[in-house]
């Protein structure tokens, strides 16, 4: 954020000019859609558990060979070992909504994370489904009107998706 601020000074500094009100404008906006971030990004937070609980239990439902005897999430090493990554997912998803760019869940999370997994035999389809259903979680949840300041964030949710259908993309 103080990079926008600090560049918008700078270049005004070096025309010698006062902010200009389209300046002043353009940096509440992204005042305000920090906010809304940081909002998205809690709530998300402070449901994680829930979230990524109930996108496993739905999986696991719709998918009941994963945990089958011989299953990939068989024996409960294997099935902390789902949840973790589920929940290492989750959290790269929150870091790109806060900086509102996908590059840290690129490369910190989704980068070679498919290779992992066919080297492991772990099934990225499943991995992408249980991916959809977080995202289905994360989206009722952050959209949900209650409590919150009024205000069209369609963009900000749409951008939200686009962070769970690229790690549903990149493991599937």
């Amino acid at each position: 954020m103080f990079d926008a601020f600090a560049k918008v000074v700078s270049q005004a500094d070096s025309r010698g000019d006062y902010l200009s009100s389209s300046q002043i404008d353009a940096l509440s906006a992204m005042v305000a859609d920090g906010n809304k971030r940081m909002d998205t990004v809690n709530r998300i937070t402070s449901n994680a558990s829930a979230i990524v609980a109930n996108a496993a239990r739905s999986l696991f439902a719709e998918q009941p060979a994963l945990i089958a005897p011989g299953g990939n999430a068989y024996t409960s090493r294997r099935m902390a070992a789902c949840l973790r990554d589920m929940e290492i997912i989750l959290r790269y998803i929150t870091y790109a909504i806060f900086a509102g760019d996908s590059s840290v869940l690129d490369d910190r999370c989704l980068n070679g994370l498919r290779e992992t997994y066919l080297a492991l035999g772990t099934p990225g389809a499943s991995v992408a489904v249980g991916v959809g259903k977080m995202k289905e979680a994360a989206l009722a949840i952050a959209g949900d009107t209650n409590g919150i300041t009024r205000g069209d964030c369609s963009a900000l949710m749409a951008e939200v998706a686009s962070y769970f259908d690229k790690a549903a993309a990149a493991v599937g």
